[in-house]
């Protein structure tokens, strides 16, 4: 639906995940034979479930239980990881000190440099250990460090922004990313992000991305949308996106998987993500609650530390429970935040799909007034859906 918003600028509404609901068919599936199995890169996980590059959120050891999971854990090579060799004191730190201090010391504590050494010793640790080394960096890490990722037998590269796409116009003299030659070269499966339009995505899947993350500004630590004014709500993007994946690959054969990243707290925004055609999710927020997180109730956004104008601050999410019962349950939450696994099949289960490909396929509706309809008593007393 087009709306004239002045004389000369037409603008589309779009919807965001709160706004929508997804409709019941005519059948019902027994939740215990869904499935929720996808892939990405030629590597096939069992929960569609991806934990975000942030260092209050993935490190090696987390890395490791996702992937023991059946999920996937994503570690960010520009953060504390890879700058210190003990970053648990860091970590202490940026939990110990007030909102007023905050914003400095992460941009002083990220003026340490990256130490190649241990880019190479965080992804061998992850797989020494079992896990799938996924790691993440920027257009900028990638042109730096690609040779020495390669070199390091990762698994997969997430290549990172607030906004990506394959045509830079950048200052004289600087080096720009090649994306077409990155994901050929690269030595293993290259998924690219962030955007939120048709056109973008389709231009990320020609020149050869694994996958596509879509969103930008929707998550709980990010400020993008307040500082920049940019962004498209999720439902709406991830819609879009998805349908540039099925022309991608009636043109080319290939399927490329989407993955809606951003503002996906509870396992019903998982479900609604789903419906609107990703294949699977990134989260932060709800890793970051669990005992193993290290940020240790403590989440921020990448942008964050950005020595010159931040997009991102430090929320305090609190600590709610294991990794495990986060993700497979059981629930010891009644807000819909523990047990997403479960929360997934049963959705299926309910609105009759067996698998992910089936999910996408259910009926959508507009529904803004479906998280407050009938919650008076919860909202009153701050429990379940009302806190």
């Amino acid at each position: 639906m087009n709306i004239q918003l002045g004389r000369t600028k037409t603008v589309r509404r779009a919807y965001g995940i709160d706004e929508i609901a997804l409709v019941p068919g005519g059948r019902t599936v027994d939740p215990e034979i869904t499935k929720t199995n996808w892939e990405i890169g030629g590597i096939e996980r069992d929960i569609p479930i991806i934990a975000s590059a942030m260092d209050g959120v993935v490190d090696v050891n987390m890395a490791v239980a996702l992937s023991k999971l059946g999920a996937l854990g994503v570690l960010n090579l520009e953060g504390v990881q890879t700058r210190y060799k003990n970053p648990e004191e860091v970590l202490t730190k940026i939990q110990s000190i007030g909102k007023e201090e905050f914003v400095p010391l992460m941009q002083e504590i990220y003026k340490q440099p990256i130490k190649e050494e241990l880019i190479l010793k965080r992804i061998q640790e992850i797989k020494k250990s079992g896990g799938i080394a996924a790691v993440s960096g920027t257009p900028l890490a990638a042109i730096k460090y690609k040779d020495l990722v390669k070199e390091s037998e990762a698994d997969l590269f997430f290549l990172q922004a607030t906004v990506v796409s394959t045509e830079h116009l950048g200052k004289e003299g600087s080096q720009n990313l090649d994306l077409f030659d990155l994901c050929k070269n690269i030595g293993m499966p290259v998924a690219v992000g962030n955007c939120v339009t048709y056109e973008v995505s389709l231009k990320l899947m020609r020149a050869g991305a694994a996958a596509v993350m879509v969103g930008i500004g929707p998550g709980a630590a990010c400020t993008s949308r307040g500082v920049l004014g940019v962004g498209i709500p999720q439902a709406t993007a991830i819609s879009d996106c998805a349908s540039a994946r099925d022309a991608f690959q009636k043109e080319s054969g290939k399927y490329v998987p989407i993955i809606a990243d951003g503002g996906i707290i509870t396992g019903g925004d998982i479900c609604k993500c789903l419906a609107c055609g990703a294949d699977s999710v990134m989260i932060g927020s709800p890793i970051a609650r669990s005992q193993e997180a290290p940020g240790k109730g403590f989440h921020w956004g990448m942008a964050t530390p950005s020595p010159v104008l931040p997009r991102g601050t430090r929320i305090k999410v609190g600590t709610t429970g294991s990794l495990k019962s986060i993700i497979c349950g059981p629930a010891i939450l009644d807000d819909g935040t523990h047990n997403l696994l479960g929360a997934i099949k049963t959705s299926m289960g309910t609105l009759g799909a067996t698998d992910i490909k089936e999910m996408q396929k259910v009926e959508v509706v507009v529904a803004p007034s479906l998280l407050t309809e009938g919650k008076v008593y919860q909202k009153a007393q701050q429990l379940g859906m009302g806190k």
